[in-house]
């Protein structure tokens, strides 16, 4: 018999909080991390994106107790599983059954700054030379899997944290999906001319392109149901899947056929008709080709009467981190049945009649499909389900 895969815990670290709860609590009230950068060394030019207060990550970190220096993506990490570890003391991350996935694009790229390698060795920019401190800090005997595939990241590494636990390979994974801002980045979305002049607008006919953020969010996942915290609804992992569309290096498939198969087989797999989704946390990105592929791809899924968010114009794109970050955002949806409304959504302006949620409302909400896409043509599509309704 297949094990199932539990959430046993989880955090976020964004401008908007360094709990889920405060995350979730600033989204409810319609309160975005998204502000105007008039000046920064990530821009020549100002800038609207998510950037987490740097004295605010050094006051946290000090209560840690811990000398030695870390990146501030370091930092970032090492407080959201230190927080999501807190939470279920079940879990023990020094246990050869328990592993860490570590999501992220770019990692420490900042470190190729000569003005930000003060103190490191250069080879920190490397992925695996970052997991290795990570897993020395928490004195974990298995070496970090990371995953870095452009924007689909964070929910591959979800996916791949169900697959592990479904062989029995490990009882235990933390996920941690994690990315900052640097000028390398910025530079980058910039020079595809990807970059809003405001604040996104996911899937509005005014939407011109993206609005950047760093974040950092935990997942904890266990195949042991008695580890799941007390009173707390069990949410499942029921079904994830991926795929390639191979149309561009950046663009994605203008028909959302990568999407769309990536879509179906997590539906099929999870064993759950397009008929039993009550909730889609998108992808969003707010630029002109990604919002119009998943529409087509939604459309296309039956999908199209789902209520559906985007929560990029909250958080910024955080890359990396974004499929975990959005991930728990709807997993707390599926907790307190609310719904989060689309900030910055107006007018429909996809070609499809998808069901974007414009203002936060309650619903019963037991699935919850999560979407996310990526440079290279890469889809994902994960689905939670709370056990209540198996």
């Amino acid at each position: 018999m297949k094990l199932e895969t539990y959430i046993a815990a989880d955090n976020i670290i964004s401008p908007l909080g360094f709990t889920s709860e405060e995350n979730f609590e600033q989204l409810k009230n319609k309160k975005t991390g998204v502000q105007k950068i008039a000046s920064s060394p990530y821009s020549l030019q100002p800038i609207y994106a998510a950037l987490i207060d740097e004295k605010k990550i050094d006051t946290e970190f000090k209560k840690l107790n811990i000398s030695n220096p870390f990146t501030r993506l370091e930092k970032l990490m090492i407080l959201s599983i230190s927080a999501a570890l807190k939470q279920n003391q079940a879990i023990d991350i020094q246990s050869k059954k328990t592993l860490l996935i570590i999501s992220t694009t770019k990692g420490n790229i900042d470190l190729l700054d000569p003005a930000h390698t003060a103190g490191f060795d250069k080879k920190r920019v490397y992925l695996w030379e970052t997991a290795r401190v990570i897993q020395e800090q928490f004195k974990s005997p298995n070496k970090p899997l990371i995953i870095s595939n452009a924007c689909i990241s964070g929910v591959l590494g979800i996916i791949m944290a169900k697959r592990l636990l479904e062989c029995e390979t490990y009882e235990n994974i933390v996920v941690c999906g994690v990315d900052i801002l640097t000028e390398f980045v910025v530079s980058g979305f910039q020079s595809f001319k990807a970059v809003s002049a405001d604040i996104a607008k996911p899937y509005d006919e005014t939407r011109d392109g993206i609005s950047l953020g760093e974040g950092c969010g935990t997942l904890i996942f266990t195949n042991r149901k008695e580890r799941m915290q007390a009173n707390v609804t069990p949410i499942l992992v029921k079904g994830g899947a991926i795929s390639n569309d191979a149309n561009h290096i950046s663009g994605p498939s203008r028909t959302g056929d990568g999407l769309l198969l990536a879509i179906e087989k997590t539906l099929r797999e999870a064993q759950v008709p397009a008929s039993a989704v009550d909730y889609i946390s998108g992808h969003g990105t707010a630029t002109l080709f990604n919002d119009e592929m998943e529409a087509l791809a939604i459309t296309d899924a039956k999908l199209a009467s789902v209520p559906m968010n985007s929560l990029k114009s909250y958080f910024g794109h955080t890359l990396g981190a974004a499929g975990v970050i959005e991930s728990i955002v709807g997993i707390h949806s599926m907790h307190t049945n609310t719904l989060i409304g689309t900030y910055h959504f107006n007018k429909l302006g996809v070609s499809k009649p998808i069901n974007i949620l414009k203002t936060t409302q309650q619903a019963n909400v037991n699935t919850c499909l999560k979407t996310a896409a990526g440079f290279g043509g890469c889809n994902a599509a994960v689905l939670f389900q709370k056990q209540a309704v198996l």
